[in-house]
Parts: C-alpha cells; sequence; structure tokens
C-alpha cells in the first residue's frame, strides 16, 4: 500500500464500471459522493446511441432515490457536477471493444482510465444459456480485452459471486477456479466448446422452425443441464465461474482482484439505510411471506443465510482496488460475507420477519392488513412435493373430472393453474440447493484486507465492511424490511 488514503487513491483517478444494476449504482454514487475530486466516472451501459444511453443515466441512475443525498450535498450545482464527473459510454460487453461506436470515447478510454470494475451480468438463475455464457463468460472476456487497450490501467476489479462454488460444504476457501477445472470432477471442459454447443443448438431450432417460445424454453433448459453436467446447480454460478476462469487464464500482466460477494441485501448506512432495487435471492420469500402469499417453506431452518448489505460489498471493491493497485501478479480473492463473522440462520430471519408483519402488516389492494402467522417448515423436496400435490394438484384434478369452472380461490383456467405450478416446482428445483446450503464461506483474506487498512490509518469509517459489526435483528426489523416494504413491494 503505497497509497495512505483511499480517499487520495480515488482522487483524479479515471474509473470506468459496466453496468447499470443495483451495485453499479451503489458504487457510482459512493465514488462521487465520497471523493468528489474524481477525475471521471464512465458508466457503460447496453444502449444503441447517445440519446438512449442518457435517457438510461437519467431513468436507471441519477432518477434514482439512491442520488438524493448526493442531490443534498450538492444542491444547485448538482447537474452540473454530474456532466462534469460522469460520462454515458453507450456500448455492449458481449461485444469486441464493448460494442462503443465513436472512436474518439474509445480512444480516451485507452487514454484515461485508471481502474475498471466490471458489474455487469445476468444473475437469472433460470436464465437463457446463450444469454448467460454470453454475458457472465465472454462478456468477461471483451471487458479484459479492452482493459489490455488501456495505457494507465492500475486495476481489473471483477465482481462475481461466492457461489461458484455451487453445492459445495464446509469450509469454503477463497481460491481460484482453473481453465476446465469442475465441481464434480468432470474431465473436458472447455468455454470454446461450450460456445460452439450453444451456437449449434441454436441452429438446429432454426431449421426445426422452433417458436421465439421454444428457442427460449430449450435455451433455459440447455443451461441448466450444462452446469448440473459439470457439477454447478445452476446458470448463473456456472457462467460465473467460467468466467472467472477466462480472466484468470488470459489476464497477462492486468492487476486482477476478484470479489464474490455472498447475497447482497439492502444498504446497511449508505448512502442511507435500506436502499434495495428488485428482489434480491433471499427477499423473494421475505416478499411473498409479507404478502401473505408463502403458505409454506421449503428449507432446513438450520441453514446459514449468508447475506451482506449492498454498501458493504461496494467498499469492499473500492478498498481492494487500493490495495491492489499496479500489482500484476497472481489474482487475489476475496469473499465479502457474513457466514464465518456473524451467521444468521433461515429460522432466526423467518422469526424476525413475522416480528416485523405482525407490527408493520402489509396492507392490500383490497385496503386490509394481511395477518401474517408462523409458516409450516418443509424439511425435504419430497414433503415439499407431497404438500403440492395434496394442496393443489388433487383440487385441480377434481375440477377437471368433474369438469367445474374453477372457483375463485384458483382464478384462472386449469391449464394457467397447471402451467404456474410447474413454474413454481421448477424455481424450488432451481433454488433448492441455497435452501439447504450447507457451506460456510472463509472470509480470511477479506479480514486481511479489513486489518491492513486499519493498521494503515485508512479511512475505514468511511469505506467499513466488517460483517462482525452487523446486529441482523436490528437491521432486518429497522433498516431491511421497512426498505423492502418502501422500495419493492408493489
Amino acid at each position: 500500500m503505497e497509497v495512505d488514503s483511499i480517499l487520495k487513491f480515488l482522487d483524479n483517478k479515471a474509473i470506468l464500471v459496466t453496468g447499470a444494476g443495483f451495485l453499479a449504482k451503489i458504487f457510482a454514487e459512493k465514488v462521487l459522493r465520497s471523493q468528489p475530486d474524481v477525475k471521471k466516472v464512465y458508466l457503460l451501459l447496453r444502449a444503441p446511441d447517445d440519446y438512449s444511453a442518457l435517457q438510461r443515466l437519467q431513468n436507471e441512475v441519477i432518477g434514482k432515490d439512491l442520488f438524493k443525498i448526493l442531490k443534498q450535498k450538492m444542491g444547485a450545482k448538482f447537474n452540473t457536477f454530474i456532466q462534469e464527473k460522469v460520462s454515458v459510454v453507450p456500448g455492449d460487453i458481449t461485444c469486441q471493444d464493448l460494442a462503443i461506436k465513436d472512436s474518439k470515447l474509445k480512444e480516451e478510454l485507452w487514454r484515461e482510465v485508471d481502474v475498471i470494475v466490471n458489474l455487469a451480468a445476468t444473475t437469472n438463475f433460470d436464465e437463457r444459456y446463450d444469454v448467460s455464457l454470453t454475458v457472465n463468460t465472454f462478456g468477461a472476456k471483451y471487458v479484459l480485452e479492452f482493459a489490455k487497450k488501456c495505457a494507465r490501467l492500475e486495476v481489473f476489479v471483477q465482481v462475481s459471486t461466492a457461489y461458484v462454488s455451487g453445492e459445495t460444504a464446509g469450509f469454503i476457501k477463497e481460491r481460484l477456479y482453473f481453465m476446465g477445472e469442475t465441481l464434480n470432477g468432470r474431465k473436458g471442459l472447455d468455454v470454446k466448446v461450450e460456445k460452439k454447443l450453444v451456437e449449434e443448438k441454436l441452429d438446429e431450432l432454426q431449421v426445426m422452425g422452433a417458436t421465439t417460445e421454444t428457442i427460449k424454453i430449450s435455451m433455459r433448459d440447455m443451461g441448466l443441464e450444462r452446469a448440473r453436467h459439470w457439477g454447478w446447480p445452476n446458470v448463473y454460478v456456472f457462467t460465473k465461474a467460467l468466467g472467472e476462469m477466462v480472466l484468470l487464464h488470459e489476464k497477462g500482466d492486468v492487476p486482477l482482484v476478484i470479489i464474490r460477494p455472498t447475497m447482497v441485501t439492502s444498504t446497511l448506512k449508505e448512502p442511507f439505510p435500506g436502499w434495495v432495487e428488485g428482489i434480491r435471492t433471499i427477499d423473494s420469500l421475505v416478499v411473498a411471506y409479507g404478502k401473505g402469499r408463502l403458505p409454506c417453506f421449503l428449507g432446513d431452518p438450520g441453514s446459514i443465510a449468508d447475506m451482506i448489505p449492498a454498501d458493504m460489498v461496494v467498499n469492499s471493491i473500492i478498498v481492494a482496488a487500493m490495495v491492489h493497485a499496479n500489482q500484476p501478479g497472481n489474482p487475489r480473492i476475496y469473499q465479502i460475507g457474513s457466514s464465518v463473522k456473524n451467521p444468521a440462520s433461515l429460522a432466526s430471519l423467518h422469526e424476525m420477519a413475522y416480528e416485523y408483519f405482525k407490527r408493520h402488516p402489509w396492507i392490500n389492494k383490497d385496503g386490509k392488513p394481511v395477518i401474517v402467522g408462523h409458516v409450516r417448515v418443509l424439511g425435504s423436496m419430497d414433503s415439499f412435493k407431497r404438500y403440492i400435490t395434496l394442496h393443489y394438484l388433487l383440487p385441480l384434478k377434481v375440477l377437471e373430472i368433474a369438469n367445474i369452472a374453477l372457483c375463485q380461490y384458483f382464478k384462472g383456467t386449469l391449464t394457467e393453474q397447471t402451467k404456474k405450478i410447474n413454474k413454481v416446482m421448477r424455481l424450488i428445483e432451481i433454488y433448492r440447493p441455497y435452501l439447504f446450503f450447507k457451506g460456510i464461506y472463509d472470509d480470511s483474506n477479506s479480514e486481511k484486507l479489513r486489518m491492513a487498512a486499519k493498521e494503515r490509518g485508512l479511512e475505514t469509517d468511511i469505506f467499513f465492511f466488517d460483517p462482525k459489526a452487523l446486529n441482523w435483528e436490528d437491521y432486518f426489523i429497522n433498516t431491511h424490511l421497512p426498505g423492502l416494504v418502501k422500495h419493492v413491494f408493489k
């Protein structure tokens, strides 16, 4: 650490951020608010032209509540500040040179960029294989190729996921995944072969005259099948693991840091507590529960829900970028989570959700409060299937045999209800590994990073990411759940 201040490190830096997702927005806001003397934050947004990119910047980034603290801080100077410090880059990480058409802008980036943070990804567990492979694996490759052309580049930060470990149980170390490595020991994994298989399948479907919906379903099925063939539970974590392998294999002299967060939740403190966007992993259960739509819970109540607030993840990215700037050796892996230092069980989350919604019931569209209770816990897939059969499939079958119109309880045709149940069963099967997860994520490197920052007197109060500081009950009841209700419930 040659620089004795994180704020000094950010001073006069040009940072390229890919994507406009949840973490990308929080990262950009944190840099701009904490270090207004940053030279430039370039935001690469998928868009066909400058106008479309600017519209996305205004509607999906700057226009969000997330930026209200910065707006208050800047006052009348806010718009001028954004114009000076933020440059939107229309492009696409799935193409060479990131599909940047403006040659002058492209050359400016190659000349000026000091730090690249790759946050662009598709996080859908049931994504089409062609989409997930293109974005999460080859997207990372194209960003790396672009990074190699940046004359001033000090560090490349790849934001991955801790769950590249798949269903690994026990103590999961912060280790690299090398090209061709699989989780089930099967030999022959090759990124180029996977891409070729996708292309051949798409060609086959085109020749058959398959509909758009058929192609979509086939690509989703293929993603799940290929992931499980090599030992991963879903296409998201599989293609993110492949992305890590590609970066490690092709990095050359580029200083590379890989950040692997666990389940990312709403902000703990900054820019204000409880900001969240979209339904994220465990929150899908919380939303269903709060709205009275979770009749049962599938999973092991004793399993650890490894969560980490989004602002802590962003702070870890910034600190790691500073520490590893201009260090081209082996990349360092940082697993950012709470299961070692401050674990929370699924049972405790259920209890906290019960306490919150008992005190603050959700008001439904009819203006009536939704009364919640303790849901029935089903401890295996077999018990879940029996529950679904008894409470949903059998009533539907009876109605079908009797040729009776569906009662208001079911609200839809038999075909529609069967599709809904099949969709639920597929989602449960995809999420099953995390409902019975037995892994604990080692964060030794992350702890060393925290300690090194503290010993050097860096601004650990500004760039905090210590999970020991979390009081889960206070965070969930007073921050996370109110944030979900405000920003996500509809």
